[in-house]
């Protein structure tokens, strides 16, 4: 199955529960008060969200298309394109992967890491959530699965000194992109945010501009609970782009335009499923196709 099929798939539950609702509104052309109040509705309660859901009905009636379905397609696409190109500029590049626990931040760092094997580059991984043993051992795993680098020390340690370690590792051995799993919740008194800052200080000082990436994780199954996350890891740490996990697990798959709306942060990767392959790089026009096909 393709990429397209499986994103396909992965929206199904969205698209059944709401997107299939709003082309039914929208086939009779007719743009009334009552049916844009209806399609608000259908769009809030896919977790578009309010403000996203408003700005949307908005566009539509100024259009006042005789094709209201294909507008709909035509803003939605405005709403999500935008530049999800990586910055792999440094030497190495330093991608910091951040969001709260249980978003999949592990998983898409091994997941990147194989991608960009895949592509050729060499890459180390640094286990840098160290408040969580479970973390460390998950990457390990990881690193021998795919054959890669892993930089860990014990539980506990300093997140910072992890990161230190694998960037100068990767300096000494030429390797291309260091991929850092940071923690999503501390079980100390010591603040998350100031120990993210910490780590990305750290790593600036070893590699001019790093991190050259910081990409939150996003787990689509906590719909609006996402655009909360994202905006509080956004004012700390200078969130570069997104990572929408899980959209195959969830009806809220509108989340993601709510996020891009709201905070005007490219989505960079969606991820429906498991497997390696099933991390990919966001492409509006697909996600939009695969709810309103």
């Amino acid at each position: 199955m393709g990429f397209f099929e499986k994103l396909k798939q992965g929206l199904e539950k969205t698209k059944k529960a709401f997107f299939d609702g709003i082309k039914q509104l929208l086939k009779s052309g007719r743009i009334d008060e009552e049916t844009l109040q209806e399609l608000e509705e259908l769009l809030i309660a896919a977790d578009v969200g309010h403000r996203t859901a408003s700005w949307i009905i908005e566009r539509i009636r100024q259009e006042r298309s005789n094709d209201p379905i294909s507008s709909l397609r035509n803003i939605l696409l405005e709403l999500l394109e935008g530049n999800n190109d990586l910055n792999l500029n440094g030497s190495p590049s330093v991608i910091s992967v951040v969001g709260v626990n249980g978003s999949g931040k592990t998983t898409t760092v091994a997941k990147l890491a194989a991608q960009f094997q895949a592509m050729g580059k060499s890459v180390v991984m640094a286990a840098a959530d160290t408040f969580r043993a479970a973390a460390i051992e998950q990457l390990k795993i990881w690193g021998e699965r795919i054959g890669c680098t892993v930089i860990a020390h014990s539980e506990g340690a300093d997140p910072a000194a992890v990161a230190y370690d694998a960037v100068n590792h990767a300096k000494s051995k030429g390797k291309d992109v260091v991929i850092i799993d940071t923690a999503g919740r501390l079980h100390t008194k010591k603040n998350l945010m100031e120990e993210l800052r910490k780590i990305h200080r750290t790593v600036g000082k070893l590699t001019e501009g790093a991190p050259h990436e910081t990409l939150l994780v996003i787990d689509a199954t906590t719909g609006q609970n996402g655009l909360v996350q994202a905006r509080v890891f956004k004012d700390a740490v200078n969130v570069t782009g997104l990572v929408i996990t899980k959209l195959d697990g969830t009806a809220k798959g509108g989340i993601a335009l709510a996020i891009k709306h709201e905070l005007g942060l490219p989505i960079k990767f969606v991820g429906v499923g498991e497997e390696v392959e099933d991390l990919k790089r966001f492409s509006a026009r697909e996600f939009v196709e695969a709810l309103l096909s």
